[in-house]
């Protein structure tokens, strides 16, 4: 590949792909939670066994992963999401100015619109909306949402394209 003419400061050859994938992941993202709070209501029916192994439940995160640096304030709010838009926008300039292959922009698609799918809800809710409970023979992993679940795929891709990939 001609990594060369792949490479732009803010549009790439893959920008179209990536730009496409985050749209989808904030949209499924925001849909989801949208119907998880509006429609199912989930807030007033408290956990909602799916299976032995996963229940629905809404938790507002007002931290970052594990509910790290927790935040109360709206102001802290605002910090939050800012970063989360920061890094997006590294995120972006680091998929069109790298040449990145086609794996690695969808990596960094969903990771980007995983932050901003999170960062949506810290400016409309005042924390992240999640609702995914995992647990099995007594051990209750974090509750986790979809743009969540967005990130963890795309930092799996980057570590695919970084320990696999066939330019290394």
């Amino acid at each position: 590949m001609d990594t060369a003419s792949s490479k732009g400061f803010i549009w790439s050859r893959y920008a179209p792909l990536a730009l496409a994938v985050i749209v989808a992941t904030v949209a499924a993202d925001q849909l989801h939670k949208w119907w998880m709070l509006s429609v199912f209501d989930i807030g007033n029916k408290g956990r909602v066994e799916v299976f032995p192994f996963l229940d629905l439940v809404y938790v507002k995160n007002i931290g970052i992963s594990y509910s790290l640096f927790n935040q109360e304030s709206l102001l802290g709010q605002y910090m939050l999401a800012g970063f989360a838009a920061f890094a997006s926008l590294c995120l972006w300039l680091w998929l069109n100015r790298s040449g990145a292959g086609m794996l690695m922009a969808i990596g960094l698609a969903l990771i980007i619109g995983g932050a901003i799918g999170n960062a949506i809800d810290r400016l409309r809710l005042g924390g992240v909306a999640d609702f995914f409970s995992l647990h099995a023979f007594g051990f209750h992993w974090y509750v986790f949402n979809i743009a969540d679940v967005a990130i963890v795929v795309g930092v799996a891709a980057l570590l695919y394209e970084s320990f696999f990939s066939e330019s290394h």
